[in-house]
């Protein structure tokens, strides 16, 4: 006897689920992929970065230049797990983009117009994995349903 699976139709709210997680992923490893240019940049004291006298969180451009390198490594990484749709992904999507906002916010006098652009982009992610909830989430690997695509061609003979 062969036991048949079937999953749940997908539903309009399951969709935009599945769409802000994907959503989610793709901006978290472009905002990955940019703190690693972003850390090469600083490690290689480019002279792309403003340097400001007496600033509180004073820090060397290298330091953050690896702290920035750091973060979008664990970024990228991240994201790819945040396609499968695993909840440590989700968790950890969130706390990297809270350090990415961090991050960002001790560095603004380096580079202040990019670090306004990244914290904004690290608040959408945070919001987007907040707001789905799990069960409304199907893994983005997965192929739909025979039934969820188009329908089979009919020839004169019957169905392909």
């Amino acid at each position: 006897m062969t036991a048949t699976h079937t999953r749940p139709a997908h539903t309009a709210k399951q969709e935009w689920a599945t769409g802000l997680a994907a959503f989610a992923a793709v901006m978290l490893f472009l905002v990955g992929l940019l703190d690693i240019f972003r850390g090469i940049m600083g490690i290689a004291e480019d002279d792309i970065f403003v340097t400001t006298r007496n600033y509180v969180f004073e820090f060397d451009l290298t330091g953050w230049g690896w702290v920035h390198l750091a973060l979008g490594v664990v970024a990228v990484i991240v994201s790819i797990g945040l396609l499968q749709t695993a909840t440590w992904a989700r968790v950890s999507g969130v706390v990297i983009a809270g350090f990415v906002i961090i991050a960002n916010f001790l560095s603004l006098p380096y580079y202040p117009v990019w670090s306004v652009v990244m914290i904004a982009l690290s608040g959408f992610i945070i919001w987007a994995l907040c707001v789905v909830q799990r069960d409304n989430l199907f893994d983005l690997s997965e192929e739909r349903p025979m039934s969820e695509q188009r329908p089979p061609v009919s020839t004169p003979h019957g169905p392909a």
